[in-house]
């Protein structure tokens, strides 16, 4: 029987080319990715016609899925690789772990809303992403139990660089993520683990993301 969901194939492949590849996004093993996730199925049913345009999109518990562009630049910013262990900051739908997932070797996606953990859970149970597991906690303290990470993403702007997720890092490993109140201008900066145990950090590019809520981020209002 043939299926009634509408297929989104060439809504998918025109987002990879124009918004992608286009704006200096190389890495072919990250464009497979992008043209491999559906994004539609990480959104409400309500939303999924804007599901491959050039923006965020709202999602439970007053989240977003962050634009396309902004998830493949944070990926090839952070060099993930096959082998890699990757914790990501803030799973809400999934959607940036299962691309990531596609790359990677293992990803945590770590999610303080339980709603949206649980939601997660199903959703690439679901999809099939047996290399994703979501925990539910604060994530600006990371996931000790599963470090040290090659690479680490947070999808949310805090204050600073948490510790505790420089402290999860590997040697060598890379950290990506947006510096900067919410409202206000914000910075995605790039950290790389030096020998000596010290971060050094670049700057990449002016984001807009939601508030990093923590004990190593910004007090929940």
């Amino acid at each position: 029987m043939a299926s009634s969901l509408p297929d989104f194939a060439a809504e998918r492949a025109a987002m990879v080319e124009h918004q992608l590849r286009r704006r200096g996004i190389a890495d072919a093993q990250i464009l497979d990715a992008f043209r491999t996730v559906p994004r539609e199925a990480f959104v409400d049913e309500d939303q999924r016609h804007l599901a491959y345009g050039d923006h965020p999109l709202p999602i439970a518990a007053g989240q977003t899925i962050s634009q396309p562009y902004i998830v493949a630049l944070m990926i090839q910013a952070a060099g993930i690789g096959p082998g890699d262990r990757v914790l990501e900051v803030g799973a809400g739908s999934g959607y940036a772990a299962a691309v990531i997932a596609q790359i990677a070797r293992d990803v945590v996606a770590i999610e303080r809303q339980p709603a949206l953990a649980e939601s997660g859970r199903e959703r690439l149970s679901r999809l099939g992403y047996p290399n994703i597991e979501i925990v539910e906690g604060d994530g600006t303290l990371g996931w000790p139990q599963a470090a040290p990470f090659d690479a680490i993403l947070a999808a949310a702007s805090g204050r600073h660089v948490p510790p505790p997720l420089i402290a999860q890092l590997a040697p060598g490993g890379r950290i990506v993520m947006p510096i900067g109140a919410a409202g206000d201008a914000q910075e995605l900066v790039r950290g790389v683990m030096q020998p000596d145990g010290t971060l050094r950090l670049h700057r990449l590019a002016e984001v807009r993301f939601v508030p990093l809520i923590g004990a190593e981020g910004w007090d929940e209002r």
